[in-house]
């Protein structure tokens, strides 16, 4: 995103108007004022510590650097995570958690209206959709919150977030209707955020996001937040205000590329999309969304884990936290590398006198070149396609400064009488930093990888940066009781360096996978978190702290040379997991609707005239499309009885999907075939016509019985899969039909999915029969079905339509482990069917096998996943084109990771059967 630069007449015009305006209340305004009340921006400072539910009343401000709050700079570094792609409240504070300890100082939360509106009026914050629950946690785990309710929220949701049943209201998003019943969603939405801002010490909503196509809608939106007490910060599109938010990447080279080209342009409202992945689960992608994970790309994956990308975004996220020089940068004169790949931005702090040098090399070589910094031409290696940060000027403690490195600073921290400063860069590097000492240092290498000299004034260190290894060098002088210690890590050792504050003080925690908290009591340390492996814990603590816990158990601890406590022996690692075989299953095939004896007399009769979508309705056909019949979401049936169709011969459907949208058709109860509209990662609408010619073996049947087939019955099942996120009107199911042999008239009938499901929410349950009678449900009395395994149902007869499979397995994972678990449908006796995977009655998602050869792999949220000895239901509804067996192929268990530690998790609501 392009930094917006506005002149500071321009800026004090937008900043007065109620359209472009910031300000909605008392304590928040468009302009910001220095701490002591002196004219002239804020002084560089330390930032406000961690935010929290303080009962205190906060002041929000801004000016042209960044935030401020209670006159302190603020450099917010957010990520974003979607409450409503993981149905599991327990793990919001998991993932909170992890963010917060990967540098995060706030969640950019996008609502989903679909997910909390299941008809018009009708709105539901209970359960997985409980957004008090969250901000709650938010604020638990000291993270700032931007609230992001839309109503449009795009992030690659069914209709960009709108409900299905706006489809039907008419107008598009334009139209009174629409201003209607988007001013009822944000006044729900608000009536909770409103008790969680910050501004008023009730929670941590720091910012408000909103989206208005016009100048005259933000200004409505501007006096709907009013009237709903909304008074925090508003951003929204033309705001001015320094925003950087990245799109997904691809790698964690084009991570740090990106982010740090928004920190070169002046950039300190830094968004991270996506922080964490979560799962497209049920209907709820659009058709741009991957699935059944959703954003692969994501530092923190569907199954909870850290990723490769995950360590720029940590050392980026823990410099603007803990180093204040970045939130106040202006652009300093021009420096230029001796190599031209190399794109330099050069940048100074006015208040420190610190100085950063963005280098950015575009090329796919490693380029190494000299480099003007600190007054000295310093030889820097820039990898490919990737970016780095450089300083001079840095203050790191005991009147010491950065003369410069070949590292990167990532963060600089005072704990006790010691001064820390830690620096990153790649393992296999020679790093090379020199501080300005104003006093000759005593300077000592506590690990062998380190060297030093010191000449007229400067301290040189060097350090080859070991694989996943810390290197420390403590630095003395007779001029200060204060020591500087000095931290050198490649990226994987980084990703174990846990800077923390508390209110007692700084802490700095080095060596277990995770650390999710630390609470100073008394003389003790207590850190709670995860370790994967057996780890060293290293903790560097205010004074007086000589003992430490870990999870609840005392750690014996030494005083190391680097002033830590050291722990005397290793942590202890995860347990391995053994995870039951899925065996016992069960079978039934379903589809009654396509004979043609069923009784339909309960549908609803396709009688309209005029859709209120923006698909034109054919000439001489009804409306067939699935939306103005209320059916919003999953699969929906159609039955067309024909009449004067004796001779009938072919028969022509035109229909409208989303993205890997099927039909399938019989006569009679006669299979006509499959239809599939496209493959797989492709977006938007598509439209298609399935024709099919009736088999001969039908044909002479009729012909020889006419009677009998006077009046056949056309079945057709549409998967419609989902819309647009950004064309939420189009048509979805049938659009017409057309025959050849015969011209019959058709009396069609529609039906889709049941009401939605109080606990699961409105894009849980689609429109197959199995699903309206409850055989996705735990509890349903499947002890008739056919017994069988799965390998002798992949040999069973083809068929066209639906088969379902049952079967319940128990985990019995130790309480003091977090395990994430998936399912996988292997692209074996599966290839060419659908999956939908249902567990505990929640849909899980598809799996395309007839789109790809690949494995399905969907993650099985805890909480919903009963993992302490109880019992799970998982059932999968199989579509086949009746080319070959309608069966999954082999289903199994995966463990996709597990550590030690963990949250409580408590059980999802799953109600059964009935």
């Amino acid at each position: 995103m392009e930094l917006s630069r506005l002149s500071r007449r321009a800026f004090s015009a937008l900043a007065g108007t109620t359209v472009l305006g910031l300000s909605l209340g008392g304590s928040v305004s468009g302009r910001a004022l220095p701490a002591s009340g002196a004219a002239g921006p804020a002084p560089t400072g330390p930032p406000p510590g961690p935010p929290g539910a303080d009962g205190v009343r906060h002041r929000v401000a801004l000016d042209r650097y960044s935030l401020l709050v209670d006159g302190r700079r603020l450099s917010l570094w957010s990520g974003e995570l979607h409450p409503f792609r993981l149905p599991s409240p327990s793990l919001w504070r998991d993932v909170l958690q992890k963010m917060r300890a990967y540098g995060y100082n706030a969640v950019d939360v996008r609502l989903a209206w679909n997910q909390h509106s299941p008809a018009p009026g009708a709105y539901d914050f209970t359960g997985v959709r409980d957004l008090d629950l969250f901000l709650r946690t938010a604020a638990e785990t000291r993270l700032y919150v931007v609230l992001h309710p839309g109503p449009r929220i795009g992030a690659d949701v069914d209709a960009g977030g709108l409900p299905g049943w706006l489809r039907s209201a008419g107008g598009g998003t334009s139209g009174a209707a629409y201003a209607r019943h988007a001013d009822e969603w944000l006044s729900r939405v608000n009536a909770v955020a409103a008790r969680h801002q910050y501004t008023r010490g009730t929670g941590t909503v720091l910012l408000y996001r909103v989206d208005a196509p016009d100048r005259a809608g933000l200004s409505r939106l501007h006096d709907r937040l009013r009237a709903d007490g909304i008074e925090v910060p508003v951003l929204h599109a033309g705001a001015p205000v320094p925003r950087g938010e990245a799109e997904r990447g691809r790698d964690a080279a084009e991570a740090r590329r990106v982010h740090l080209a928004h920190l070169a342009r002046g950039v300190t409202l830094h968004g991270v999309r996506t922080a964490f992945g979560g799962t497209s689960w049920g209907w709820l992608a659009a058709s741009s969304a991957p699935a059944p994970a959703y954003d692969p790309t994501a530092a923190i994956d569907a199954a909870r884990r850290p990723t490769d990308r995950l360590a720029p975004l940590h050392q980026l996220g823990h410099l603007l936290r803990h180093v204040p020089d970045f939130t106040r940068l202006d652009e300093a004169p021009e420096v230029r590398a001796a190599d031209a790949r190399l794109q330099v931005r050069h940048l100074a702090n006015p208040d420190t006198g610190t100085h950063a040098y963005v280098l950015r090399n575009d090329s796919a070589a490693d380029v190494t070149s000299t480099l003007p910094m600190g007054g000295t031409d310093v030889e820097v290696t820039v990898p490919a396609r990737d970016a780095r940060l450089y300083a001079t000027g840095l203050p790191v403690g005991s009147g010491r400064k950065l003369a410069y490195a070949t590292v990167q600073p990532m963060a600089t921290l005072s704990v006790g009488r010691l001064d820390i400063a830690a620096f990153t860069g790649r393992a296999g590097e020679m790093a090379h930093l020199v501080l300005d000492c104003p006093h000759e240092p005593w300077p000592t290498r506590l690990d062998e990888e380190a060297a030093w000299a010191y000449d007229h004034g400067r301290l040189h260190v060097t350090v080859p940066l070991r694989e996943n290894g810390l290197t420390r060098v403590r630095i003395r002088s007779g001029e200060s009781d204060r020591t500087t210690l000095l931290l050198f890590a490649d990226d994987a050792a980084s990703l174990r360096l846990w800077p923390y504050e508390t209110p007692s003080g700084r802490v700095l925690v080095h060596g277990p996978a995770l650390l999710r908290d630390v609470a100073l009591d008394g003389a003790t340390a207590r850190l709670t978190g995860d370790t994967v492996e057996e780890c060293s814990l290293e903790v560097w603590a205010p004074r007086g702290i000589t003992d430490v816990t870990w999870n609840g158990e005392p750690v014996s601890t030494s005083v190391s040379r680097a002033h830590s406590l050291l722990a005397t022996w290793q942590l202890p690692g995860v347990p391995e997991l053994v995870l039951p075989a899925l065996g016992r299953w069960r079978r039934r095939a379903e589809n009654p609707e396509s004979a043609p004896d069923y009784d339909d007399s309960g549908w609803r009769t396709t009688d309209l005239r005029t859709s209120h979508g923006t698909t034109p309705v054919p000439d001489g056909q009804p409306v067939l499309f699935a939306d103005d019949y209320g059916f919003h979401y999953g699969d929906v049936w159609y039955r067309g009885r024909l009449t004067e169709a004796a001779d009938l011969e072919s028969v022509s459907l035109a229909y409208r999907t989303g993205v890997r949208g099927l039909l399938m058709a019989w006569l009679d109860g006669e299979p006509l075939g499959t239809h599939r509209t496209g493959g797989e990662g492709e977006a938007g609408t598509w439209a298609a016509t399935a024709r099919f010619r009736l088999p001969a073996a039908l044909r002479e049947r009729r012909r020889r019985r006419p009677d009998a087939g006077a009046s056949p019955v056309l079945s057709v099942l549409v998967r419609r899969t989902r819309q647009g996120q950004d064309d939420h009107r189009s048509a979805r199911g049938l659009v017409s039909a057309a025959f050849e042999g015969a011209s019959p008239k058709a009396e069609w009938r529609i039906r889709g999915a049941v009401a939605p499901d109080p606990v699961r929410g409105p894009l849980n349950t689609g429109g197959l029969y199995g699903e309206r009678h409850g055989w996705h449900l735990p509890g349903y009395d499947d002890g008739a079905w056919e017994a069988l395994s799965l390998r002798e149902g992949a040999r069973g007869d083809r068929r066209q339509g639906v088969t379902w499979y049952r079967t319940t397995f128990r985990l019995d994972v130790p309480p003091d482990v977090d395990a994430s678990v998936g399912l996988v449908l292997d692209a074996d006796g599966g290839r060419g069917n659908r999956a939908q995977v249902f567990l505990n009655g929640w849909n899980m998602g598809e799996h395309a096998g007839d789109l790809t050869d690949s494995p399905g792999t969907f993650v099985l949220p805890n909480g919903i996943l009963r993992t302490r000895a109880a019992a799970n239901t998982l059932a999968l509804a199989v579509l086949s084109g009746g080319d070959r067996a309608p069966g999954p192929g082999r289903v199994r268990l995966e463990l996709l990771g597990s550590a030690a530690g963990g949250v409580p998790v408590e059980p999802v609501a799953s109600p059964g059967r009935r």
